[in-house]
């Protein structure tokens, strides 16, 4: 299913990570009739209001890249909030689109929808087959529920809506706030800040043997306009490039990106996480997409366009 260039696209979520790289990717193909709205002027959660903006715009495709999103800290303070949230943001959008006979919706899972002790690597048939990791499990039953909602629309009403999990992502408009940002986005800032103080070393959490894989949220957007046109099947399917490397050498590699050439020391009284984190893309390989920037290049190249914007 080939998306027309002037079809009505809805990119819910456009400011964020995932949404802004999907707008990048569909600007930069000719797509010029897109859909934005900000949080302040479309309240997801608000049944009424999303009903209204369904019924007016006439999306033909949605991406659904909206969450209420954080990190471990506030996924296990703020609770309720994040599976109602989220529950009604996905409620909300999904049943619109069907309301609206959208011709196709995707969207956007997160990693914790899987079992804390699932096998390795992670393939899309361990959902739901053992206990979640407690501290983020309010967001991640709300993640499987718009999975699953996705799911039933399509074997009740014949619905073309699909569901996609990402690995680890970094690129623009990344989260660079030490307190509550990911690894790589923090080690980044970290080292950054090292070098521009001219300090002698640099300390990191743990042992740095936890193994993890990264994609870049551009590689994200064209995995998912690929699968938009080439795509429909109930459940899930991963999105990530099938490769890991150790936060030993992760570090190691954005220290040299970033120029610091002082020592890292790892603080083993740290927690180290989860030992190893790795999507299963064989599904995705066999439906013919492959990530093209590979993880060195695309620091590099995030580093170059963060500047001092985003590490004043």
């Amino acid at each position: 299913m080939k998306m027309e260039k002037n079809a009505a696209i809805y990119v819910a979520g456009h400011r964020g990570m995932v949404g802004s790289a999907l707008v990048r990717a569909l600007q930069n193909r000719g797509y010029h009739n897109i859909i934005t709205r900000t949080s302040a002027e479309l309240d997801l959660r608000n049944q009424q209001a999303t009903a209204d903006f369904f019924a007016s715009e006439k999306p033909d495709y949605v991406f659904l890249a909206a969450a209420k999103v954080g990190g471990i800290q506030a996924n296990n303070i703020y609770r309720a909030d994040f599976i109602y949230e989220n529950l009604m943001i996905e409620s909300n959008v999904i049943h619109q689109s069907f309301m609206a006979k959208v011709k196709k919706l995707l969207f956007l899972g997160s990693s914790c929808i899987y079992p804390k002790m699932a096998p390795q690597p992670l393939r899309e048939e361990y959902l739901l087959t053992g206990l979640l990791e407690p501290t983020n499990e309010p967001y991640a039953i709300a993640k499987i529920a718009g999975i699953k909602m996705c799911e039933s629309y399509r074997l009740q009403y014949g619905c073309d809506f699909i569901s996609v999990m990402p690995t680890n992502l970094y690129g623009p408009n990344d989260n660079y706030d030490l307190n509550n940002s990911h690894v790589l986005p923090a080690l980044l800032r970290k080292f950054h800040e090292a070098k521009v103080a001219g300090l002698k070393e640099v300390v990191v959490w743990g042992s740095g043997s936890p193994k993890r894989e990264f994609l870049h949220a551009d590689d994200l957007a064209d995995a998912c306009l690929f699968l938009m046109e080439h795509y429909s099947e109930p459940g899930l399917i991963n999105i990530g490039t099938g490769e890991d490397l150790s936060i030993k050498e992760l570090a190691e590699m954005i220290a040299e990106i970033t120029g610091f050439e002082g020592k890292i020391v790892w603080d083993s009284t740290k927690p180290d996480g989860t030992p190893r984190k790795l999507m299963d893309v064989s599904k995705l390989h066999r439906a013919g997409w492959h990530h093209k920037i590979e993880l060195g290049a695309g620091i590099r190249m995030v580093y170059e366009e963060a500047g001092a914007k985003e590490f004043a």
